[in-house]
């Protein structure tokens, strides 16, 4: 899994900035049923005429869909929107179907990468009841977790989980869309002639992360990738790491006390 990738979400004709990002570099496109751009991401991959072995995408189902037959089902349309063999990477978009169809999910998941139809089965928005609960029913953890981290919504206990257990954490929203006035924001790109978005974006690296930024503009998409050639010294991680405002520091749908 290449460690920075590409967010789609929202952009429902992907096709422009997909290709435009794998000019920039990004070989991880992460999309969505519910985004409604399978088909415009295997578009623009046809269209960049890069091998699809060199490509790490990533799709979701959400809960309106959980369940063990509505999941097979959710795999074969995804592979048909996206003209694809495999997906690298198929999550369960988030926890709020319930128990019993979280874990039937699961298991439907699980049975499509037996049958290579999935490379890789994860998870999104799950916190530790959750990641419990599939260890509980005698199921291998997932591989990754995606969840919402910047500065400003660090969710220690979940990613101390992940961490614990070997979980690829992806952090999402990791720009705060675009919400990046704060001082602190300023200062550190300031010191290191970068943007605040390269800062973010690099906070998120140097925490282990793979984050998730999203951009149509192609300016942004190409600045976004270009954070592998400096590092955040330990006083900007510590400046950065000390905005942490939890619970109330989310800015997108956190289901942390979903059943």
């Amino acid at each position: 899994m290449p460690v920075l990738g590409f967010g789609v979400y929202q952009n429902y004709d992907a096709r422009p900035s997909c290709i435009e990002a794998f000019k920039a570099g990004y070989r991880h496109v992460d999309s969505a049923q519910m985004y409604r751009n399978e088909a415009a991401v295997g578009q623009a991959i046809r269209e960049s005429n890069l091998d699809r072995s060199d490509l790490f995408i990533t799709t979701k189902c959400g809960s309106r869909s959980h369940g063990y037959e509505s999941t097979l089902k959710g795999v074969e349309e995804s592979l048909s929107k996206f003209q694809f063999q495999y997906i690298d990477l198929f999550l369960i978009h988030d926890p709020l179907s319930g128990s019993e169809k979280r874990l039937a999910t699961y298991k439907a998941l699980k049975e499509c990468k037996t049958a290579g139809k999935i490379r890789t089965v994860g998870v999104s928005n799950y916190n530790v009841k959750h990641l419990e609960e599939i260890r509980n029913a005698g199921y291998d953890l997932p591989a990754v977790n995606q969840i919402e981290l910047h500065p400003f919504c660090q969710q220690k206990p979940i990613v101390e989980y992940c961490q614990k257990n070997s979980i690829v954490i992806q952090a999402y929203c990791p720009i705060i869309r675009g919400k990046m006035d704060h001082e602190v924001f300023t200062s550190i790109p300031t010191k290191h002639n970068r943007d605040p978005a390269q800062v973010l974006i690099r906070w998120s690296l140097q925490k282990g992360y793979v984050p998730l930024p999203k951009s149509a503009i192609p300016s942004r998409i190409h600045s976004n990738a270009q954070v592998f050639d400096f590092e955040l010294d330990a006083d900007d991680m510590a400046r950065m790491d000390a905005l942490d405002q939890g619970k109330q520091g989310a800015i997108s749908w956190n289901p942390v006390d979903a059943n």
